[in-house]
């Protein structure tokens, strides 16, 4: 009989953001505590930043760490901070 093994849950364990319009070579990093957002145009970057702020305070209005939210709500909330970012 094959042995039943326990899944863990799928979680994240953080987020990298790529701008690739950069078109003079500077080179741009931002980290927070969730994610890495490198490159970009300046525009772009501003977008990733913004994002990752709105990302951030909507972990912190849900109570939760990265690590502590599903792969799905994460997904959720990036929709949800891209979105409000436009």
């Amino acid at each position: 009989m094959a042995k039943k093994t326990r899944t863990q849950p799928k979680t994240v364990g953080g987020i990298l953001g790529v701008g690739l319009d950069d078109a003079n070579g500077e080179k741009r990093v931002t980290r927070t505590p969730e994610m890495v957002l490198l490159g970009g145009s300046r525009e772009t970057h501003e977008r990733m930043q913004e994002t990752a702020i709105r990302f951030s305070e909507g972990l912190e209005k849900c109570g939760k760490r990265l690590e502590e939210t599903s792969v799905q709500e994460v997904v959720d909330l990036l929709r949800e901070a891209s979105e409000k970012t436009k």
